[in-house]
């Protein structure tokens, strides 16, 4: 389980090649292809339709991208790296799929969307349903619309979710693979108040404890490949605590197992990871469950 190729989906405005260059220290992991996609949106050639000039506006949005792409393909060339681009006109979400497939990618690296409420729940968010059909691990990559745009290197002290799933289980054994990227890990389990065992002290504390006990043997499997890591045991509502956790500990990214309800569960009730890759500011790795 290692990123040795990844997409990078980009609309120009929303990831820049700044937010790529926070993740080239995945090269003293695996790192070694990336591949870029632009996806351009029927709807930005739909409105000449009937005109006779659409076909001239597909081939001025292609060609714009295509001068982008060489500009940061030397870039990584002049590194040692492979390079591969994708433009097509269609739909993020099945470009995205379909480009991931086509290169046998290991990571899918996208911006966060902008939508409103409505326009969310009835036609959802390109990033959750990437990373609803997705087979390999997505990235959300986040900048501060009120900043210029600007991205820390995101792997280099991350915050993992831990809830023994089989999805944060296999983000163990991605991160394990980065131990000469990371700094650091804090391994983080929530409590829900309503699953404290028993009313006094001592059996909360007893909770704690065993929690800990198996948040500690994963940090020493860490420590075995020579990251340091330390486990936290938080109580409340999941999102709210991980954000917490994430301020406390200074991460750089927040890792989880992604959400295996269905489409329109994920749309209406939603879930955890969800709530963190839409609203966190913080770079978030969702990591899907084995495939069977």
């Amino acid at each position: 389980m290692e990123f040795k190729k990844l997409i990078f989906v980009t609309k120009f405005e929303e990831l820049c090649f700044d937010a790529l260059r926070s993740l080239l220290n995945l090269r003293q992991a695996a790192l070694n292809h990336v591949v870029f996609l632009n996806v351009i949106e029927r709807e930005k050639v739909a409105k000449y339709r009937g005109t006779g000039i659409i076909k001239d506006e597909e081939i001025r949005l292609r060609e714009r991208a295509n001068i982008r792409f060489i500009d940061w393909a030397e870039t990584l060339f002049e590194q040692g790296m492979e390079v591969g681009v994708y433009i097509s006109v269609g739909r993020v979400v099945p470009e995205s799929i379909k480009a991931a497939e086509k290169e046998q990618a290991d990571l899918i690296v996208i911006g966060r969307s902008h939508k409103g409420v409505l326009e969310y729940l009835y036609s959802g968010s390109d990033v959750i349903e990437i990373v609803r059909r997705a087979r390999v691990p997505v990235m959300i990559l986040k900048h501060s619309e009120n900043e210029t745009h600007h991205f820390d290197e995101p792997f280099t002290r991350p915050l993992l979710a831990m809830d023994w799933s089989s999805a944060s289980l296999r983000a163990v054994g991605y991160l394990k693979n980065l131990h000469a990227v990371l700094e650091k890990i804090d391994l983080v389990h929530v409590v829900p108040e309503k699953d404290l065992k028993g009313t006094s002290s001592m059996d909360i504390q007893k909770t704690r404890k065993e929690i800990r006990k198996r948040l500690d043997e994963i940090c020493d499997d860490f420590a075995s490949s020579g990251t340091s890591a330390r486990s936290h045991v938080f109580i409340g509502e999941a999102e709210t605590e991980l954000e917490r956790a994430a301020r406390e500990c200074r991460s750089s990214l927040i890792v989880l197992g992604s959400s295996t309800r269905s489409a329109w569960l994920e749309r209406w009730i939603g879930s955890t990871p969800r709530r963190i890759a839409e609203k966190s500011p913080y770079p978030t790795l969702l990591i899907p469950p084995a495939t069977a």
